[in-house]
């Protein structure tokens, strides 16, 4: 035990020097990027699988994913979305998939048609490979993961460690981003989404995989924390990431934090024993006085701004008429672009294009269910009743995965404020698919690669 618990602060603390070297020296990144796919493909190919060593790699891919893109270090901007495919994929040739995972077949098929029309029907100035991929890659990368995943068996050990893998490359961004901006009150002038403080990329992207740090942290402290050392430093690390989380301006990954920990309290609280539901009580009053703590230096350090952010007022404490950043009018034109081809839908890739001749509003969607409905018309809906009913029927013979609620709300918020522009959202939704039990089924103990 405290072999592994050397083991474990040493690699935190390499993350925490990756994040300086890669300060430091910028073309770091590239090769830290580029030494992620090559070191986990040799890692499976040596350990044929035998333990879903996938599930670490993957994790840890997306967990690098938006740190790689605010740093440079991706050649290819969705690549954290085909190398989750790739691992998942020869993962498989391993060890193979579920029979019953064939629902996920009928929800790449329902898909199929609206590729087809976007092919056709994109204009002649669009790069049609790469606006159908953008637009259908992250769905790609779901169907994947879900058929790797589809009643897989796993322990509660072994989500502990994916949970650890996807939480270290997260240390190196929320250490990297305290380097790009050590001084919040020097940058923020006003409520909107603020790049400076966001490492200079998209603060949606940032704020979105912040969030899921801070829900990783959370379950860390609160469930996986051996020693009080180890408590402390996941106490530290998550209030970092929930300081730099908010300090974003961008709302949506916060909230989802959030949620996601309420579902995990209420999981949690429902199946304990009388004294471990005291014990979360205790835990869940200390999270909101930690909480509290949080937002109030956080409104100290943005000069009162970030209050007005959550409360939807502008600089100068102003109600602003949108709530959502604009983002209720890209959604209303793919409403009206269903309602106009409700059967077929317009094509994949096709509602940006439809949308700057409605409007003249170019914008890609931010909404994945109403990108569906749009593109893919009726057979949008029922690909996406597949994806929001099969976890929870699934959860009825499953309720040992006591995260598997907590990763559903995180896929099913994050889609609607983010999409699917980064692989998480499918990555997480296809953990809810996992069988856990809390001590492996064979008694023969296997200790986690990470």
């Amino acid at each position: 035990m405290k072999s592994n618990q050397r083991s474990y602060l040493l690699i935190l603390g390499l993350h925490v020097l990756l994040a300086f070297l890669i300060y430091a020296v910028p073309f770091l990144s590239k090769i830290y990027g580029f030494l992620i796919p090559l070191l986990g493909t040799i890692l499976i190919l040596n350990s044929k699988n035998k333990n879903n060593e996938v599930l670490l790699i993957a994790s840890y891919v997306v967990g690098t994913e938006v740190f790689l893109r605010m740093t440079g270090g991706n050649v290819v901007h969705e690549l954290a979305k085909y190398e989750v495919i790739f691992f998942f994929i020869l993962g498989m040739l391993y060890s193979g998939v579920s029979k019953n995972a064939i629902i996920y077949l009928f929800f790449i098929i329902l898909l199929l048609p609206g590729i087809y029309i976007g092919a056709n029907a994109l204009g002649y100035e669009v790069d049609v490979r790469k606006a159908i991929l953008f637009n259908i890659l992250g769905e790609v990368a779901l169907f994947v993961s879900a058929l790797y995943c589809f009643n897989r068996k796993v322990t509660l050990v072994q989500i502990e460690y994916i949970i650890k893998a996807l939480a270290l490359p997260l240390v190196s961004m929320v250490v990297y981003l305290f380097l790009y901006t050590p001084s919040i009150r020097d940058v923020v002038t006003g409520t909107q989404s603020n790049f400076a403080t966001s490492g200079g990329f998209g603060p949606n992207q940032v704020s979105t995989i912040l969030g899921l740090g801070m829900f990783c942290f959370f379950a860390l402290l609160i469930m996986f924390s051996k020693s009080k050392l180890v408590f402390f430093i996941h106490l530290a690390l998550l209030l970092m990431t929930s300081f730099r989380g908010i300090v974003t301006f961008s709302r949506g990954g916060v909230l989802t934090a959030i949620a996601m920990m309420v579902v995990l309290i209420f999981i949690l609280y429902w199946f304990a024993n009388t004294k471990a539901k005291n014990l979360i009580i205790v835990l869940t009053i200390s999270s909101l006085i930690i909480g509290g703590f949080v937002w109030t230096y956080s409104v100290l350090q943005t000069g009162g701004m970030i209050e007005n952010r959550y409360a939807n007022k502008d600089a100068r404490g102003r109600e602003k008429t949108d709530k959502l950043g604009g983002r209720e009018e890209i959604a209303n034109t793919e409403l009206i672009m269903f309602l106009e081809n409700p059967v077929w839908g317009i094509g994949v890739g096709k509602n940006k294009e439809y949308r700057e001749q409605m409007t003249g509003i170019e914008a890609a969607s931010h909404n994945e269910i109403t990108r569906l409905l749009a593109e893919h018309g009726v057979f949008g809906i029922l690909a996406f009743l597949i994806l929001l009913l099969t976890p929870l029927i699934f959860y009825l013979n499953n309720k040992q995965h006591i995260f598997l609620l907590s990763f559903f709300v995180f896929w099913l918020l994050t889609i609607n404020h983010a999409a699917m522009r980064i692989a998480a959202p499918a990555f997480i939704y296809a953990l809810t698919l996992l069988k856990v039990s809390f001590t492996d089924e064979n008694s023969i103990h296997r200790e986690p690669t990470l």
